[in-house]
């Protein structure tokens, strides 16, 4: 589990501070415009609510934001959570993490671990899909691996890295990835970000 964050709503439903993802995103979701952000704490999110929020949302994101959604096609749902892993080198130094497009904000984020690409990818779309399930929102989750999304509906992570002292922690992680989906329905879409025509997932950590 995270540490827990709380989220300044300046343009939304309500705005105001929130001290879940759940409340905030209730805010926020279908609100064409909205502005918000985490913060770590209860103190911070209450003075930044009272700042204009162009002093905490940086225009280069805003930038990167725009960039990626004129590539995409005409009526694109935005209220959906864009899935990524990195790995430098592979194997070596693993982190995934997922963002929620309408909005550019990072919803969550793990590792490093010692691991691959591929398995990063595997566990990032089954971290969203808990995430969502333990929520009650329904929303597509797009990621640009195939791999990845086979994996996922055959409920088993096809890797072909050893299992090693190194690699134990990560394995734990992926019994119990396959273990989620094994008992667990869902009727989240999961779909396939196309790269090639609307660029890299936001969720991409940039380091190609």
């Amino acid at each position: 589990m995270g540490k827990k964050k709380f989220y300044v709503v300046w343009k939304g439903v309500e705005p105001g501070v929130y001290d879940s993802w759940t409340d905030c995103q209730l805010q926020i979701k279908g609100y064409k415009g909205a502005l918000y952000k985490s913060f770590d704490t209860r103190e911070e999110a209450e003075k930044a609510l009272v700042t204009p929020p162009h002093h905490y949302l940086q225009p280069h994101k805003e930038t990167a934001s725009q960039s990626f959604e004129k590539r995409l096609p005409s009526g694109f749902d935005l209220n959906c959570l864009a899935v990524d892993a990195a790995c430098s080198g592979n194997p070596g130094p693993m982190e995934y993490r997922g963002v929620y497009l309408l909005t550019g904000q990072e919803i969550f984020h793990f590792g490093p671990v010692y691991g691959t690409n591929n398995i990063g990818e595997f566990l990032a779309i089954v971290h969203a899909l808990a995430l969502l399930k333990q929520k009650n929102i329904s929303m597509p989750v797009y990621s640009d691996s195939r791999n990845a999304l086979s994996w996922v509906k055959q409920k088993k992570c096809k890797t072909k890295l050893e299992r090693t002292a190194k690699t134990e922690e990560l394995f734990r992680l992926i019994e119990r990835a396959e273990k989620w989906l094994k008992e667990n329905a869902y009727t989240t879409p999961l779909l396939k970000w196309e790269t090639e025509k609307w660029g890299e997932v936001p969720a991409d950590f940039g380091r190609k």
